[in-house]
């Protein structure tokens, strides 16, 4: 078996769904004979987990399952292996780089 990276979206729908649209993008470790079968397998997680429930509010949700939306194949599974990366272009340099420190003390401060 094979480790590959697949990327499920979901569709985030509140009440009678008039909002800002919402996609919750999951990263998932899925294990396959080939790329087809990891998808196969995440399109599956994807249509297991798609659910309708109440919020607090008594208002329907709905996870709605979107897709299978790419599939990377993990050459190998280590400590410290890049698995994703993203290029930010922020309009505030130091703003962007005093929010990431704030993020990352707060994660320090976190007990384990």
């Amino acid at each position: 078996m094979k480790w590959y990276l697949a990327k499920i979206v979901f569709q985030i729908i509140c009440g009678n769904g008039k909002h800002q649209p919402q996609f919750d993008e999951q990263f998932r470790l899925i294990t396959g004979t080939d790329a087809e079968d990891a998808c196969a397998k995440a399109r599956q997680i994807g249509e297991q987990e798609h659910e309708v429930f109440l919020n607090r509010n008594n208002e329907p949700v709905e996870w709605k399952f979107i897709g299978v939306a790419d599939i990377f194949p993990l050459r190998e599974l280590r400590d410290g292996i890049e698995v994703i990366s993203r290029i930010h272009e922020p309009e505030d340099a130091e703003a962007y780089i005093v929010s990431l420190n704030k993020k990352s003390l707060r994660l320090l401060s976190q007990p384990s």
